[in-house]
């Protein structure tokens, strides 16, 4: 059993509230669910839409047929009426999006009791809510009946969450940032919390501000952290480098949108892996983590911050809107061990230095400085090995090997259940994990949100291994990857 719904409306017409009452009630009746956003980059008006998919299993991406189609403007059905599957339902007129509330939980077959239960911790007016949702629920009749499921007892949680949990369990003490979509929600979500926890944020008027902040904070001793998005980032790369030859400990949260300028802002995608391995001039050290789900992000943002404090060095986290701002269902939190601080008062400049901390020109300590910092990246290697770099997932026997990284794990895992493939996701993109070369197989398949497919250029750099471009799995429209349209170019691949 897998549905999908689809829900749209303008931009303040609430299709958001809709999909998450929807949501957050199916997963306390034991449901696994996924919700992804679509939305321009527009305030008012335009067209914003959510597709959510639940199941008895675990699921982690939609599909692009539709179950039941919610239109609670015209242009939603307009759109997407081709989309709705033969015998599917398509509810519409014009009515407020509690009146559609109302008229999902009659389809689906589920008490008009639970959605008053989702109405009341709202706490925001309930009493025009709930008359509009019964008046739905009244003038709709069951056409799927949905038991109570005993296979989930979980939260509904999404990727940039995970950046904020990970973050305050680590012990984090300064959050900086200036708002950028898709990487804002973790400044406003750690600004929520910073009252109940010992942790400060702050925004300030750009990301050269955001960076220096960051370390200016490290340099006193604190947990600092910061996050942007592509075009941020950009005006990072020459604090980048100081924290680098300073060696002052940092943690960047990069969230991807696609690029180059503004491209595209409030969609997806994953062509800032090169920018992420490679921004900064000069050579100094770096790790760079990818989670693909909100688990991973709180336990990567975690073994970042850690890294950062014990080798002294700026530690990136690359994510993306489609897994910052999805939802999925996960048990609960992971538990992981706060880091221990990097505290060492001393001189800070961004020249080379001697043992005084003052500049130098003295060749003779430039060569014993650079060789020093490639002691550490052999350090920061075999410390590597003491955590999980990447995870392997289906036929772990199969020689169809599928490989990525982010937030393609969920389409990629939902796709292969069937087929006879091995998937392994790449988590640690620096120090990169060249052992898992050996589990490479005979027809290696690449699958990228980007137009360049750059995890082969990595692959190919760090392991000898081509990827040739017809084994190439590539999506730079700025949607993610859907299910059943990936599982479909798989079988393509398989042939």
């Amino acid at each position: 059993m897998r549905y999908n719904i689809l829900l749209g409306g303008e931009a303040g017409q609430g299709p958001n509230v809709l999909t998450n009452v929807l949501g957050e009630a199916l997963v306390k009746l034991g449901y696994f669910v996924y919700y992804s956003r679509d939305y321009q980059s527009l305030i008012r008006g335009g067209h914003n839409f959510n597709v959510l998919t639940f199941s008895e299993e675990n699921v982690n991406s939609n599909d692009s047929k539709m179950d039941i189609i919610v239109s609670i403007d015209k242009t939603t059905e307009d759109i997407h009426k081709n989309e709705l599957k033969e015998g599917g339902i398509l509810l519409n007129g014009d009515h407020q999006n509690m009146y559609f509330a109302g008229q999902l939980f009659k389809v689906l077959g589920l008490p008009l009791e639970i959605l008053e239960e989702e109405l009341k911790i709202l706490e925001k007016r309930f009493e025009e809510n709930i008359e509009e949702a019964k008046n739905g629920y009244d003038e709709a009749k069951v056409c799927f009946k949905i038991i109570k499921s005993k296979k989930n007892n979980g939260i509904l949680v999404d990727g940039n969450q995970g950046i904020s949990e990970g973050a305050i369990k680590s012990g984090l003490d300064m959050y900086y940032a200036y708002p950028m979509t898709p990487a804002t929600s973790v400044l406003t979500q750690l600004a929520q919390k910073q009252k109940y926890n010992d942790y400060f944020t702050m925004e300030l008027e750009n990301e050269i501000s955001v960076i220096n902040a960051t370390i200016g904070s490290s340099m006193t001793g604190e947990i600092a952290m910061c996050g942007t998005s592509g075009g941020g980032f950009d005006l990072m790369t020459e604090s980048l480098s100081l924290a680098g030859i300073a060696e002052v400990p940092i943690t960047i949260f990069l969230s991807q949108r696609p690029g180059p300028g503004t491209g595209v802002a409030t969609y997806t995608a994953q062509g800032d892996l090169n920018m992420a391995r490679h921004a900064g001039h000069g050579e100094f050290n770096r790790v760079l983590f990818a989670p693909g789900d909100p688990t991973q992000a709180l336990e990567l943002t975690n073994q970042a911050i850690s890294f950062s404090q014990k080798f002294g060095i700026p530690a990136i986290i690359i994510s993306d809107k489609h897994l910052g701002e999805s939802l999925y269902t996960i048990d609960s939190w992971p538990e992981v061990k706060k880091v221990e601080k990097k505290r060492s008062l001393k001189r800070y400049n961004s020249y080379e230095k001697d043992n005084h901390g003052s500049a130098t020109e003295d060749p003779k300590v430039i060569e014993e400085n650079v060789l020093e910092r490639r002691e550490v990246s052999l350090r920061i290697e075999k410390e590597s090995f003491n955590f999980s770099k990447y995870e392997i997932f289906g036929d772990k026997k199969s020689k169809n090997v599928v490989v990525s990284w982010g937030s393609t794990k969920g389409a990629i895992i939902d796709a292969i259940k069937d087929l006879n493939v091995k998937f392994i996701q790449i988590k640690y993109l620096e120090p990169f994990p060249y052992e898992l070369a050996s589990e490479f197989g005979d027809n290696l398949i690449l699958v990228e949100n980007s137009a360049t497919g750059q995890l082969a250029n990595l692959i190919a750099e760090k392991t000898g291994i081509i990827i040739e471009e017809e084994r190439k799995i590539l999506k730079f429209d700025g949607r993610p990857f859907l299910c059943d349209e990936l599982k479909e170019e798989l079988e393509k691949k398989l042939k």
